[in-house]
């Protein structure tokens, strides 16, 4: 019999929030953002739903981008980080890797390298991330180098990414805009500038290419409730199952370190997940989670497998019934919130141990 956990991918659910983003982008081609396994969700699976619909692909590195290629993706796919040893330039040039020229080594490489064919090339400008781009005032001699190079098609585009766009009522992401509209008006290049929170809050970012990630999800990236977010549906929902079920009297303890105890007489279910699997360790006491479809909540410490959930309130919890961690009838968010995180980190490292399962083809 196999450990009951799961997580349930409905593709169905990718497809529908590829079209809320296709919508959003109006005349601009859509990247989607795979990077990171597709945010834990499993990227050959999640490339191969996207493929049909989206114009490109996105990764951090070049090992990723292998990997769809070996399972067959044929889509343009983009390097956001670029490359990090000149060897790369090669495979690019064979395998349709687009790379992000982003700092004086990377252009130096690939004025240096003798290509099989010319490659796309996403020159990418720090308007205020501080973390990967060429400065302002670099970007125009980035620019010149990239379009006399042989080994750049014509096909270059300029973008830049947001540090602040899910916060609606900050300025940077408009001081943001302002910057690279001055930077890039006398390049003759496509632009892109719109992550997921770019592409739900901020008409202006959209450009010619949007690259949205987190959204595709089914998560909303906004800091706050957005109209544009509301529809998306979830298609990861994280489940496993009562294992064990128990009454504990007023004043006794549950879990690692005592961190709980009983108010009142109490009935504690067991379930199969923890950490292990990549439920968040520091989940808080009162984290909600799905027992039949009935909020509960999390009773004491998370363990490496098992966690332990207060279902007093609830009717006749039995060994073998469903409990869901998040996703469908639980946000992701809520659970993230209740760990001191986000999203993007729950999914992203959830263990490989816990069996991905398609349950709603596209």
């Amino acid at each position: 019999m196999a450990r009951p956990n799961q997580a349930l991918l409905d593709l169905a659910a990718l497809t529908h929030n590829l079209g809320i983003a296709r919508n959003l982008a109006g005349s601009a081609q859509v990247m989607a953002v795979v990077k990171a396994n597709a945010y834990g969700h499993g990227a050959t699976t999640i490339a191969r739903a996207l493929e049909p619909g989206v114009d490109a692909l996105a990764v951090a590195c070049i090992e990723e981008a292998l990997e769809l290629r070996e399972a067959g993706i044929d889509a343009p796919i983009l390097l956001l980080e670029g490359i990090f040893e000149s060897d790369e330039l090669a495979i690019a040039a064979e395998q349709n890797f687009w790379l992000t020229v982003e700092n004086e080594q990377q252009l130096a490489w690939l004025e240096q390298a003798r290509l099989s064919a010319p490659i796309t090339c996403w020159l990418k400008i720090d308007t205020g991330m501080r973390r990967l781009g060429v400065s302002p005032g670099q970007a125009h001699d980035f620019y010149q180098r990239l379009r006399a190079s042989s080994n750049c098609n014509n096909e270059l585009v300029v973008y830049t990414h947001f540090a602040s766009a899910d916060d609606l009522a900050s300025n940077q992401t408009n001081e943001q805009l302002a910057e690279f509209e001055m930077v890039t008006q006398s390049m003759n290049a496509l632009r892109s500038a719109a992550n997921s929170p770019g592409l739900l809050g901020w008409p202006a970012a959209r450009y010619n290419w949007v690259r949205p990630g987190y959204m595709l999800y089914g998560n909303s990236p906004m800091a706050a409730a957005h109209t544009n977010a509301r529809d998306l549906k979830p298609v990861m929902t994280l489940t496993s199952a009562v294992v064990s079920v128990r009454d504990v009297a007023a004043g006794e303890s549950v879990g690692y370190g005592a961190s709980w105890r009983a108010q009142r007489p109490s009935r504690i279910a067991t379930v199969t997940v923890g950490y292990g699997d990549g439920y968040p360790r520091l989940a808080a006491s009162g984290t909600p989670v799905l027992v039949n479809g009935q909020r509960a909540a999390l009773a004491g410490r998370v363990s490496m497998d098992m966690i332990t959930v207060d279902v007093s309130d609830l009717s006749d919890v039995q060994i073998g019934d469903r409990v869901v961690l998040w996703g469908e009838g639980l946000p992701l968010a809520e659970v993230a919130a209740c760990a001191g995180t986000i999203g993007y980190e729950l999914t992203t490292r959830m263990h490989m141990r816990t069996p991905r399962v398609v349950i709603d083809e596209a």
